[in-house]
């Protein structure tokens, strides 16, 4: 890749997908769990009326769970929920993001056009195509030099 064009988050959601597990602010922390477990992810974006109202991540419950215990589990999404979601643009930079998620210490950031979500960016994802895309740095670089 030329190093003057720099990946952007829409090339990161085309390699992952814009699939977004979501749920609703008033189910309850249990099933919250399960729907974390069932889609294998860390965090869900809580939608209401199609409207991106909050994140909540595994975090969250760990958190929650240690001050109040397990009656927890029969609380309501929307009370443990982070509302103020910080969102990115398919337009805006890997490398920007990256460093947005790291001074902000965020894991997972929606991706929002025109006030719909149209897919979710993780640490992990963002680091992958930052791998992605050293290798074929690396790899045009030894082809320069075997073939000069």
């Amino acid at each position: 890749m030329d190093r003057g064009v720099q990946m952007q988050i829409a090339d990161v959601l085309r390699n992952k997908g814009q699939a977004v597990a979501t749920v609703g602010p008033g189910i309850t922390v249990s099933v919250l769990i399960g729907e974390l477990a069932r889609h294998n992810v860390g965090a869900l974006v809580v939608v209401e009326n199609d409207e991106v109202v909050g994140i909540v991540t595994e975090r969250d419950v760990v958190r929650r769970i240690h001050e109040r215990g397990a009656e927890l589990l029969n609380d309501r999404v929307g009370d443990i929920m982070t509302t103020a979601v910080f969102a990115c643009l398919p337009t805006d930079s890997v490398d920007s993001l990256a460093e947005t998620m790291t001074e902000r210490r965020i894991r997972h950031l929606p991706v929002i056009v025109d006030g719909q979500l149209v897919g979710i960016v993780s640490i992990g994802d963002v680091v992958k195509s930052r791998i992605g895309e050293l290798q074929g740095e690396r790899d045009q670089l030894e082809a320069y030099i075997e073939h000069g």
